[in-house]
């Protein structure tokens, strides 16, 4: 009988040990430096955003954080770099909306993107606006519709690349307002940017920053923003929703995201950090330079907004034949 009991107290402490070790863990975490993958080449806006989050992320967690970019097929490279790390907190993916497109454009990932990643903190909400040029003659989003239903296939838009979200964004237009713009694809906002202020393209969903300078000098009209609400970075734009096309919203955030299986004390520790980081005035006003306006949100709501975001991409992509493989 004393030899059962004892086995069945070490079983009892056996398993309190064992419940115990991750807290302990995720308490002393970290103990390096902690790697922030961006799956882009330097001086993008994921690069940005990540190199304007880490020296506050290093201060707050007493440990070194550190921006890796790792460009390249379409992010495909370093998103799998980190879905494969050890889930240990000490590898982070920077990713943008992007992350939750590519299930709707590629039939076969490397990596499950609902499964393999656990959200850690959504950095900020960036919203497209879309821009037309003075000759296609409207001035919101409504006139917009109206024009391209009397003139079907006829009015073009631009997009930065087939299956990124100046595409889809569109696209998703299209769907909610029941009409059928001509899509002229190019190699990156910048080019686009160039047709349509020549006139050669009518109308464009690009980002704030390539767009803001061209509006402020009246080069060409902002028709509405993506995002549900009004962006601080163009107040005086109005949303697509309230000017034309009602229950429209497309968000180009950013945020981070750990291999699954990261404990969730790790998770909140890095998750802590960067609400520290998002809460400074100079780091806030430094994102709306990149048209980003800072959000906090919980890990299980960025989590969700994820979700929803690769549903939502895969119901418009896949009907229109849209894929990258």
């Amino acid at each position: 009988m004393n030899g059962t009991i004892r086995m069945l107290a070490g079983a009892v402490l056996a398993a309190a040990a064992a419940a115990t070790a991750i807290p302990a863990q995720a308490q002393s975490f970290p103990t390096r430096p902690v790697r922030m993958v961006v799956p882009y080449p330097p001086g993008g806006a994921n690069d940005i955003i990540g190199r304007l989050l880490a020296p506050v992320m290093t201060q707050e967690l007493g440990q070194n954080v550190i921006v890796d970019n790792r460009g390249g097929g379409n992010t495909l490279i370093g998103s799998e770099i980190v879905a494969t790390s050890a889930p240990n907190g000490y590898t982070l993916l920077v990713v943008a909306a992007g992350h939750a497109v590519n299930p709707a454009l590629y039939k076969k990932l490397p990596y499950d993107t609902a499964r393999d990643f656990v959200p850690v903190a959504l950095f900020g909400d960036g919203a497209y606006v879309l821009v037309a040029h003075p000759s296609a003659g409207v001035s919101n989003s409504a006139e917009l519709i109206a024009r391209a239903k009397a003139n079907p296939g006829k009015v073009t838009y631009a997009s930065s690349s087939t299956g990124n979200l100046t595409h889809l964004a569109a696209e998703l237009f299209n769907s909610l307002a029941g009409v059928q713009m001509l899509h002229v694809p190019y190699k990156g906002g910048g080019p686009a940017m160039t047709d349509l202020l020549g006139g050669r393209v009518q109308v464009f969903f690009s980002t704030v920053a390539v767009a803001r300078p061209h509006l402020q000098s009246g080069k060409i009209r902002g028709l509405g923003v993506t995002t549900p609400k009004r962006t601080p970075a163009l107040p005086n734009v109005p949303t697509i929703a309230e000017s034309g096309l009602p229950g429209y919203a497309v968000s180009g955030w950013y945020g981070a995201v750990a291999p699954k299986g990261t404990p969730k004390a790790v998770i909140d520790r890095l998750h802590g950090a960067v609400q520290i980081a998002l809460r400074l005035p100079e780091v806030r006003e430094r994102l709306l330079g990149v048209g980003v306006e800072a959000v906090e949100m919980s890990p299980a709501a960025f989590g969700k907004l994820i979700d929803d975001d690769i549903a939502k991409w895969i119901k418009v992509a896949r009907p229109l034949n849209i894929s990258m493989d």
